[in-house]
């Protein structure tokens, strides 16, 4: 799916502009989630930059990339549960493009 193809599917699901997407109860963990992770990548660069053991760098690495495969497979979950499921009750096209785009994101995670 090109990205024109993938803004237009997301935009189709807009509600009066904003769209209500499945994981929106949890977005202040994902949030917090997220910045410590940004915090983590940070940490990162310092430790090049004070040329510390390689070892502990990949360690440091591991464990961020480990950080944001748990928030991608949190908001996956969410998008099966919330938007896949609104779809396949819709039917259709709807469903069809649905499915195709959460195999894709899946494909694109399992490929990372």
């Amino acid at each position: 799916m090109s990205d024109h193809d993938e803004t237009a599917a997301h935009a189709d699901h807009a509600d009066g502009g904003h769209a209500h997407h499945g994981y929106i109860s949890n977005k202040d963990a994902y949030l917090k989630r997220l910045k410590r992770i940004e915090g983590q990548a940070r940490g990162l660069q310092n430790m090049v930059d004070e040329e510390k053991y390689c070892i502990d760098i990949l360690t440091q690495i591991s464990a961020v990339t480990s950080a944001l495969e748990s928030v991608a497979l949190g908001l996956l979950e969410e998008h099966l549960a919330h938007c896949v499921v609104e779809a396949v009750a819709e039917g259709g096209d709807v469903a069809d493009a649905k499915l195709k785009e959460a195999s894709a994101a899946i494909a694109r995670l399992v490929r990372s």
